[in-house]
């Protein structure tokens, strides 16, 4: 690619590429290329000006080779990205709203009194027919008092005052439209898939191949507590599949033979094979726009109060209008009343204050299914952990592999690789990960894999019945013994890592020790949340004892709970509500999904397994935790947004009414100055809480 550096200081570098125009699907392409680099710490494209600022750490000629070396066609982006990146959404509603100030002051300018007049008068209708449409309806809401205001100023031949009220409600409305779109489109986009490989069914073996890879026509094997990767029908297996990312249903469906899936959906239980009728991923991203678009996820209780009381304080203003007219005989007074409502502003600034919330959390990477998570995480006192990938970091690594039957550790490791590497949780990956890193090729050698959740794996090798997983599933369990001569082999494991049990026939064959470290931010996080309000903090985890107590002392949790199943974490989150307290669970396994679904506020990290980030309200990214206590405060500053602007609202509405009332200011001026309020205050509502 051609380009001129346009300007350059150390580390940072603005471009202009050597093209006649950029599209918007050039400049998408251009900033993921650049954003996924390495070295390039911040990037920004320019598609009207056709520049990129770049931001970089290392050498200069590097990035020079990189852009020199770079080709739209060549470049590969997620399926999805151009059609729903937000680049031209928001080029047209700029574009949009420039043209309305123009033509705003156009028409003023240019068109004679009488035409101009004419055009306001026609334009007045649209306001007034959705007036009468409420009225028909029995209901007095906003469209009624709009109607009214406009009318009147109309029929008072005062087409200055009629045509500032319509200007400002349609920049209004555009704001409104616009935020709202690009809210909804960056939800979406987060909620889209991000599936790198899938388990295709050929000859009868599966094989793990790219998404990249798979056509209409294949079949792919979707296991236990995976996303359902494409749209198709069930060529095989029975399963449970929660739909509520689509749906909203929160109660999984039985899906069998001859049924249809959609690709997003989580399978909860079981195993299906499915033939694949589309692989394109723009249905998907439609589908969830529109369970968005459907649902109340997007709104907080405030917001809706902030709507219903809106459309109450309605009559309160026409009363107020016909009262002032009453008392003083003054119409001019009487309209400086009905010029000026609270309605307006509540329900355009509240929902533009909790959308622009969403927006500046995905800033942060967290993504945030609706308003109300937002209010719950900000009423919250009570936050539970699950310590795996949580507290602990989300990659834990193998250290050793203890032999006890005879077997050398890496075939051992490539057997519990074989078993680990159908299902998502950070043990397996670990497992799966050490084997790659050695070089050990896993090859399908056994037969349908069954997985227990919060226990572990259970299969057929080569004919012998092999199981892999906690102590209390193998041993308890499955009634597996210690070979004969091991036990102070047994005794002696390291403890300070966390053992997972691989035994074939019944026999113990090796104890895999894998470093499951504490996250080095975990202490802070705990003292940061209890300073931001949250009074009991408790962890809770399937480890030993010994293990939790540990880490629990360590990181200066409240209450902490060992050896507990799936069932046990939901049961102290409804034990907790029932209580009266508000709850937060944060956790990233399958074995979490029930406790993140019970609480009010579920939060999954991102690399967790699919199901959990399904179920989840909130999923935040697994590089740092901090970005819970980001969430907080987000939170907490949009309570405090919303609380300061209704206090604006009325008070310097109720001050434009009694300045009417008193005849200090005209009622255009009335409009005027509550209409700009309006859009000041929704201005400011879409400004970041964070600074």
């Amino acid at each position: 690619m051609k380009f001129s550096i346009k300007h350059e200081m150390t580390g940072r570098m603005r471009v202009h590429l050597s093209q006649n125009r950029m599209t918007y699907a050039q400049a998408d392409i251009l900033l993921y290329f650049l954003q996924n680099d390495k070295y390039v710490t911040c990037a920004k494209v320019y598609e009207r000006t056709g520049d990129a600022v770049i931001s970089y750490t290392g050498e200069r000629s590097y990035i020079i080779q990189l852009l020199q070396g770079f080709c739209y066609e060549k470049a590969e982006v997620p399926t999805g990205l151009l059609e729903h990146s937000g680049r031209e959404l928001n080029a047209v509603y700029q574009e949009k709203l420039i043209g309305k100030v123009l033509m705003r002051y156009v028409k003023k300018i240019v068109l004679p009194y009488p035409v101009y007049t004419a055009y306001i008068t026609l334009s007045s209708l649209k306001y007034i027919a959705k007036g009468i449409q409420s009225l028909w309806h029995r209901k007095i809401e906003v469209a009624v008092l709009d109607a009214t205001a406009i009318g009147v100023s109309v029929l008072r031949k005062d087409f200055g005052t009629a045509g500032s009220v319509m200007f400002l409600l349609g920049i209004g409305e555009l704001l409104e439209e616009w935020t709202h779109k690009k809210s909804v489109d960056d939800l979406a986009r987060t909620m889209a898939l991000n599936v790198g490989k899938v388990w295709l069914k050929s000859d009868g073996q599966e094989v793990l191949v790219s998404v990249n890879d798979i056509s209409a026509g294949d079949e792919v094997v979707v296991h236990m507590g995976n996303v359902i990767p494409f749209d198709g029908e069930v060529s095989e297996g029975e399963a449970m599949v929660n739909q509520a990312s689509l749906t909203g249903e929160s109660l999984p469906i039985r899906k069998a033979e001859g049924n249809y899936v959609y690709a997003g959906t989580v399978l909860e239980e079981g195993e299906l094979t499915i033939l694949v009728k589309e692989v394109g991923g723009s249905s998907r991203f439609e589908k969830i726009v529109t369970m968005i678009e459907e649902s109340e996820k997007l709104k907080s209780s405030l917001e809706g109060k902030a709507e219903h009381l809106a459309d109450r304080l309605v009559p309160y203003t026409l009363g107020g209008t016909a009262l002032t007219y009453l008392l003083t005989r003054n119409t001019t007074k009487a309209l400086s009343v009905l010029m000026v409502d609270f309605s307006c502003a509540l329900k355009l600034a509240m929902p533009i204050s909790v959308l622009s919330a969403i927006r500046e959390a995905s800033l942060y990477h967290m993504t945030v299914k609706g308003g109300k998570y937002l209010e719950a995480v900000a009423e919250a006192d009570t936050i539970v952990f699950d310590k795996t990938g949580t507290l602990t970091k989300a990659k834990p690594s193998v250290v050793e592999v203890v032999s006890f039957d005879g077997r050398e550790p890496d075939e051992l490791l490539r057997i519990a690789a074989c078993m680990e590497e159908h299902f998502p949780h950070s043990m397996a990956k670990a497992v799966v990960q050490a084997a790659e890193e050695k070089g050990l090729a896993h090859e399908e050698m056994h037969s349908k894999v069954e997985y227990i959740v919060a226990h572990g794996i259970s299969t057929t090798i080569n004919g012998k019945r092999a199981v892999i997983g906690s102590s209390h599933f193998v041993f308890e369990d499955e009634k597996c013994t210690i070979p004969e001569g091991k036990e102070e082999l047994f005794e002696n494991l390291p403890v300070e890592y966390t053992h997972l049990y691989l035994a074939i026939e019944n026999q113990l064959a090796a104890v895999i020790c894998i470093e499951d470290p504490l996250r080095e931010e975990a202490e802070a996080v705990i003292t940061s949340l209890r300073k931001a309000g949250l009074s009991k903090i408790v962890m809770m985890t399937g480890d030993s004892e010994r293990t939790a107590h540990a880490i629990a002392e360590r990181v200066g949790v409240d209450e902490y709970y060992s050896e507990v199943l799936p069932e046990d974490k939901a049961a102290f989150v409804e034990k907790e509500k029932a209580a009266g307290r508000k709850v937060i669970m944060i956790g990233d396994g399958i074995n979490d999904s029930p406790a993140l679904s019970a609480a009010d506020v579920g939060i999954a990290i991102s690399d967790g397994a699919e199901i959990a980030r399904e179920i989840a309200d909130i999923t935040i990214s697994a590089d740092d935790l901090y970005q819970i206590v980001t969430l907080k405060l987000i939170s907490d500053a949009l309570m405090k947004k919303i609380s300061k602007n209704y206090k604006q609202i009325v008070g310097f509405n109720t001050g434009l009414i009694a300045l009417g009332v008193a005849g200090v200011i005209q009622p255009a001026t009335s409009a005027l100055l509550h209409n700009t309020s309006t859009l000041v205050i929704s201005l400011k509502s879409m400004q970041n809480l964070l600074t």
